[in-house]
């Protein structure tokens, strides 16, 4: 693959041999960070369990301390006080059958999460197969699915991510913006890692976390010593 100049010249100054202390790793981030944009500083994690057993799913949400200093677009689909109660909290659509023929008719995915309350559900199955290949579906694990839709949207505004892994048992978050600064990002980043490492599988034997990266929206990966 073909790199930029700016790509090129921060790899520089990174050795691939090393496994870096996250405070130096995220300095290094920020120096390197050369984009005209407020990158996003992301994670990248290798774990070492089996995601094709049941018992070996790893799979959470945590709120940053800091926030993800994105603006966060919830649309909630309810009805009656538990909609009234999503307005007033801040959502941004609020809505019941109206909304699901629109993403039904109209292919409307102008949101970036979607929270409903567990009475909805089986309206909301009708829309799973649009939902669910764009990581939008509902999900009680996640907190989407709950009867404390006002908590819920204010957990999504005020910086809750979702991390889970993927078929190649890897895991991706993004954990801020360059923007934030290194104190806020690494309270960001031992906020995030505490929860992954907390919902280790008990049937995972053996180095759970196998390797770790990050690294900016642009920028090159920084391996991270952060094994356990």
């Amino acid at each position: 693959m073909k790199r930029g100049k700016k790509y090129i010249e921060t790899s520089k100054s990174i050795d691939r041999t090393k496994l870096y202390d996250v405070g130096e790793a995220i300095e290094l981030a920020l120096q390197g960070s050369k984009a005209k944009f407020d990158e996003s500083l992301e994670l990248h994690l290798r774990l070492g369990v089996d995601g094709r057993q049941a018992d070996q799913q790893v799979r959470g949400v945590v709120v940053l301390p800091n926030g993800t200093g994105k603006s966060v677009k919830v649309l909630v689909i309810a009805k009656g006080d538990k909609a009234d109660e999503a307005a007033k909290a801040g959502a941004d659509f609020v809505g019941a059958e109206e909304m699901i023929a629109k993403i039904q008719n109209e292919n409307w995915l102008d949101f970036d999460v979607c929270i409903t309350t567990p009475d909805m559900m089986g309206l909301v199955g009708r829309i799973a197969r649009v939902l669910g290949p764009k990581g939008l579906m509902p999900n009680p694990k996640s907190g989407t699915v709950t009867t404390d839709v006002k908590k819920a949207i204010e957990d999504v505004k005020a910086g809750k991510v979702e991390y889970r892994l993927d078929k190649t048992n890897n895991v991706h978050v993004t954990f801020g913006k360059v923007s934030f600064g290194k104190d806020k990002l690494l309270e960001n980043y031992e906020a995030l890692m505490s929860a992954i490492v907390k919902a280790k599988p008990a049937s995972s034997k053996g180095q759970y976390i196998r390797n770790a990266t990050i690294c900016t929206s642009m920028g090159p990966s920084i391996k991270l010593n952060a094994r356990s």
